[in-house]
């Protein structure tokens, strides 16, 4: 094997070895394990990023009205739900504020754009929206159905 490819070849197994094969090994078993819930909630987020990539507005008054609402929000959710017992879900905090959060800078970047509730009448930002969530779900498909070692290694969470 001529050096070239064998360094190519070197590269790619320090990589996998060190760098690459532990957050991949949970990003797949993520996938794996992951509920229609979860799910539904990643398409929103993706809906949501898409809107922001094409009506973002650098206006410092939306994004801090929109973490003021976050927080007055999220924290009366986290008070809702809270228990005296146990410890509290990392994740499940950071959806308690994220979800205000983007809810108020969602609506205050569609405002008077001509949105029908969160569909866009620009089509092409529609077909985008649409086709990242397809493709996560079938991302998602394709770990659920095809499982392979690195997907049955262990539980995530």
């Amino acid at each position: 094997m001529p050096w070239k490819l064998r360094s190519v070849f070197g590269v790619f197994n320090i990589l996998r070895k060190k760098s690459l094969v532990k957050p991949m090994k949970w990003l797949i078993q993520y996938f794996y394990l992951i509920k229609l819930d979860k799910a539904i909630l990643w398409c929103y987020l993706i809906w949501y990023v898409v809107v922001v990539c094409f009506h973002f507005d650098p206006s410092l008054k939306i994004w801090m009205n929109s973490i003021g609402i976050s927080v007055v929000i999220g924290t009366g959710l986290m008070l809702s739900v809270s228990s005296n017992q146990g410890e509290k879900d990392f994740w499940q905090t950071v959806r308690l504020y994220l979800m205000p959060f983007c809810v108020s800078s969602f609506s205050a970047l569609i405002k008077e754009q001509g949105f029908i509730v969160f569909i866009s009448p620009n089509i092409k930002e529609t077909i985008v929206s649409v086709s990242c969530c397809i493709l996560f779900v079938a991302v998602i498909f394709g770990f659920k159905f095809c499982p392979n070692k690195l997907s049955k290694t262990r539980k995530v969470r």
